[in-house]
């Protein structure tokens, strides 16, 4: 699997507010939980996947990283995942997508891109069970189902703590929204991320400063 903008963007946006327990799911290479631990020297992370390849592929990245003692990967289904005896502080997914778009090839493909496994009602609505008091959901979707997730959120007594819009371009429509979401309701704070400048492959001043500690050549 790819390492893609998508999971480097939301592991390097996501709030780090000394969570003891983090749940990434649908971790596909293992990448957010690495972040997530390369972040935070004290957290805890499960690593979780239904594609059994996947599952392969992140417990081989984490065994040779540097914080495979704080990181353990889980081969299920997020819809029956058992949590552990303590809630999450922190939920992070970027999650299976292209809901109403056409099936990608490959059973592997479809669990990973597609909301026919995991809708975001189930992920927003799971996640909100096992989210402690001050926890928070930290996902990364298309724009076009934002109005979609404000009801999935309000629907489950939660609120959107944060949001970016995220354009590939100066002036390019906008393409993802990353959003924050907690169970209390202290206003929203919203901004804006280019990633490119007019140049292709060049990044803004403003990516750099997200995500350069996670790239070799940046």
């Amino acid at each position: 699997m790819k390492v893609g903008t998508d999971g480097v963007l939301l592991g390097a946006w996501c709030r780090i507010v000394a969570p003891k327990h983090v749940l990434d799911i649908g971790t596909g290479t293992g990448l957010i939980a690495l972040m997530i631990a390369q972040r935070d020297s004290k957290a805890t992370i499960d690593a979780l996947d239904i594609e059994k390849t996947a599952c392969e592929e992140a417990a081989y990245n984490v065994a040779h990283s540097p914080w495979s003692g704080r990181i353990r990967v889980v081969c299920g289904d997020f819809r029956s995942y058992a949590c552990r005896d303590y809630p999450y502080d922190l939920i992070i997914s970027n999650p299976p997508y292209f809901e109403n778009g056409v099936l990608p090839a490959g059973a592997g493909r479809i669990m990973a891109r597609h909301c026919a496994t995991l809708t975001y009602g189930d992920l927003i609505g799971k996640s909100a069970s096992i989210l402690s008091g001050n926890g928070r959901i930290c996902i990364i979707t298309p724009a076009d189902v934002e109005a979609c997730i404000s009801g999935i959120v309000a629907s489950n007594g939660l609120h959107v703590a944060r949001k970016t819009y995220v354009r590939p371009k100066p002036g390019s429509i906008i393409k993802r929204i990353l959003w924050e979401i907690c169970p209390c309701d202290n206003g929203c704070e919203t901004d804006e991320l280019i990633i490119e400048t007019e140049t292709h492959n060049e990044y803004t001043e403003q990516y750099i400063a997200l995500t350069k500690e996670f790239y070799l050549k940046m």
